[in-house]
């Protein structure tokens, strides 16, 4: 069963810029799904149309196999926005947290545990008396994610979440969205940043700079085609790029599997 599909999506600005034509794509439950694309491609429309939160020109989305709109799946569906203080409006952390259980009214108790173990897994606990709009701006991508993550959704559209995060809080985001993958959520992730998209997706869709798909496909069969990264204007991952100009065919995409390759070697 797929958890969106769009059909035919379009969307123009309110001076008439078109942002997206035509945009089909389907993504199905458990996938994991990069939407790379550089800067004015259109990710970030293109990932609140999916989420229901923009109004198309055109086209359609679907959730779950079913006819219902967005609206009415918010127990099944999170968007946290690329301004993470967007979706921080309550007077505390805390209160952010606690909003979208309380939307769906889940027991105050097991509320409370899910803020409980969201402020300990995304190290909130000092933070969350705190007014959203003081805090750093990883400290608000991370409180966002986190009060995103407390209706337990079953479809995550993130778009850049780890930007402004140090490098410690970054592996508590990524390690964040492999164990909820691994719970059976369905990810996608919309970024500029190439060298992002191994640790989060399996699967990567290339906008070019009209906000047309031009390619859809596997991790490692779209950032090893340097060609076609520089065409829509993404830098290729730094270690692909790196292994490619010595020569190597097949490069390694993470720095993990670039230290695996190179401890093989060294056995044999």
């Amino acid at each position: 069963m797929n958890a969106l599909a769009a059909r035919g999506l379009r969307f123009t600005y309110p001076d008439g810029t078109p942002a997206l034509e035509g945009i089909d794509l389907t993504i199905e439950m458990g996938e994991r799904v990069a939407i790379l694309g550089p800067n004015g491609a259109g990710k970030s429309t293109l990932l609140s149309l999916l989420a229901g939160l923009r109004e198309p020109a055109g086209g359609e989305v679907s959730y779950f196999g079913t006819d219902e709109p967005a609206d009415e799946l918010r127990d099944r569906i999170a968007h946290c926005p690329q301004a993470p203080a967007d979706y921080l409006f309550n007077a505390s952390v805390r209160e952010d947290l606690e909003y979208g259980p309380a939307q769906l009214s889940i027991d105050r108790r097991d509320a409370e545990q899910r803020v409980d173990a969201l402020a300990a897994e995304f190290d909130l606990e000092s933070l969350l008396e705190k007014p959203p709009f003081r805090l750093s701006g990883g400290e608000q991508r991370r409180a966002a994610l986190a009060a995103a993550l407390a209706v337990e959704p079953d479809l995550l559209l993130l778009d850049e979440p780890v930007t402004d995060v140090d490098a410690g809080h970054r592996e508590t985001i990524l390690d964040a969205l492999d164990a909820r993958h691994e719970a059976g959520a369905t990810i996608v992730v919309s970024t500029p940043d190439a060298d992002l998209v191994p640790h989060v997706a399996d699967r990567v869709v290339l906008l070019d700079r009209t906000g047309a798909v031009v390619r859809d496909g596997p991790v490692r069969a779209v950032l090893t085609d340097g060609d076609i990264l520089r065409d829509v204007g993404v830098s290729p991952p730094q270690l692909v790029d790196a292994f490619q100009r010595a020569g190597v065919e097949d490069p390694p995409l993470t720095v993990e599997e670039a230290s695996e390759r190179l401890q093989d070697g060294s056995r044999t």
